[in-house]
């Protein structure tokens, strides 16, 4: 990381650090795998969706019931005895369906369908979380280089204010100006302090990002990104893929899919169902007739009055449907903005901003060899401001790179593949 040795003295004295040496973004961007309470809650919708579909397939299985029994009956052959006798027994049966007519079969589909999309949104939780933690690494960078440059003109404007001072006591300068140098060191004083805060408040950010609230990190890296000059395909390219892979629009897709296949299997509710059966018997005392140590048969039910209930479940059911498909409309046009967005401000920070900001670059480190030939043959003394100035437009150039990384990766996270894997339009080139 280029630090300057009074940032570093800042960092030691005033910011809380609980990590040792420099965190890197690729060792931040690895704590979007780690445990968090966004991906703790799609970990547990996913196994929300897991047990409803053993549930499901559970429907099919085969039962077991144990039925002891206790009772006194009066045997209708034999009509001139009024006396009850004991007829206890203990049975056990078995039982298996054999075909339901696409009920289960519907429910299962559904099911597997909701898994697949919690899946799908699992993965968009950590692409967003890798998002979240680059933007907050780069907040802190930035913050870093804010308190720099501020500290730079606070710099210059006390040495003005103290030369002032001198020059008022030799009667060389009067009063009012010397208030104005004054008030214009306390506001560069209040900048710098808003700055100082900003340092902290971004590295709390990051922290919190990356699941380690109150590890405030101390010295960040400034990265390279030597990414930001991949080729950028043309939007429409970008926009197919992103319609074809997106894990969130493919998450609501699936979704919608499972609320149909429950639609069919509400509507096989009517349909009859085929089940197997097996009883075995044993009785304490039975003085009567009809002995059966074991049956086995096969069951077919066929519902022909059910009120209301399917009606009522249908009916609910096509309004989920109808709901659904008008989110998944709503989310198409939504990410369509999105990478929309990310592509324009991709392309126009390389474009022009990289232009605009090499220009500024240029032109700063040429007026600062100029104020400091300048200044050793003592013609101005106006080198600080030149110093300053030159942080200025660092800063200025390196939000832009900042911008530009976090934009093509919003874009890969939009279209769900790396860029490299597209096919290449004649997009923007760098």
């Amino acid at each position: 990381m280029r630090a300057l040795p009074a940032l570093l003295i800042f960092f030691a004295s005033s910011v809380a650090c609980a990590a040792n040496g420099v965190l890197t973004l690729a060792e931040a961007l690895r704590a979007a795998d780690e445990p968090h309470p966004d991906v703790e809650a799609a970990q547990a919708e996913r196994a929300l969706a897991l047990a409803d579909l053993e549930l499901t397939t559970a429907r099919t299985d085969l039962t077991l019931n144990l039925e002891a029994r206790l009772q006194r009956v009066r045997p209708a052959l034999r009509p001139s005895d009024t006396d009850f006798i004991s007829d206890n027994s203990v049975r056990l049966f078995a039982r298996k369906n054999l075909w339901d007519f696409g009920r289960s079969q519907r429910a299962e589909e559904a099911a597997r369908l909701v898994l697949d999309a919690r899946d799908k949104s699992l993965l968009d939780v950590r692409d967003q979380r890798r998002l979240t933690i680059m933007a907050r690494y780069f907040d802190v960078l930035l913050a870093d280089l804010r308190y720099t440059v501020d500290n730079e003109y606070l710099a210059v404007a006390y040495v003005a204010f103290d030369q002032a001072r001198d020059r008022a006591e030799q009667k060389l300068l009067s009063g009012v100006d010397v208030a104005e140098l004054e008030a214009r060191s306390q506001e560069w004083l209040v900048r710098r302090y808003e700055s100082e805060k900003l340092q902290r408040l971004t590295r709390a950010l990051l922290a919190d990002a990356m699941n380690r609230p109150g590890q405030l990190p101390s010295e960040l890296e400034d990265p390279v990104l030597a990414d930001n000059d991949r080729p950028l395909p043309d939007y429409e390219v970008l926009l197919a893929a992103m319609l074809e892979n997106n894990p969130r629009l493919k998450a609501q897709q699936q979704l919608l899919a499972a609320s149909q296949q429950r639609l069919e299997a509400i509507r096989a509710e009517r349909n009859p169902r085929l089940d197997a059966e097996l009883e075995v018997a044993d009785y304490a005392q039975r003085p009567l007739s009809g002995r059966d140590q074991a049956r086995a048969g096969v069951i077919f039910t066929w519902p022909l009055y059910q009120g209301r209930t399917v009606s009522a479940s249908l009916a609910r059911e096509q309004a989920q449907f109808q709901k659904l498909q008008a989110e998944t409309e709503r989310l198409k046009r939504e990410l369509a903005q999105a990478l929309l967005s990310a592509w324009l401000d991709a392309d126009h920070l390389r474009r022009i901003g990289r232009r605009a900001a090499k220009v500024e670059m240029d032109y700063r480190d040429l007026a600062l060899e100029r104020a400091r030939g300048q200044y050793e043959m003592e013609y101005r003394t106006n080198l600080g401001d030149s110093m300053a100035k030159t942080m200025e437009a660092k800063l200025a150039a390196r939000s832009v790179e900042y911008r530009l990384a976090l934009a093509l990766a919003r874009i890969e996270a939009l279209v769900g593949r790396p860029l490299s894997q597209l096919a290449q339009g004649k997009g923007a080139q760098p």
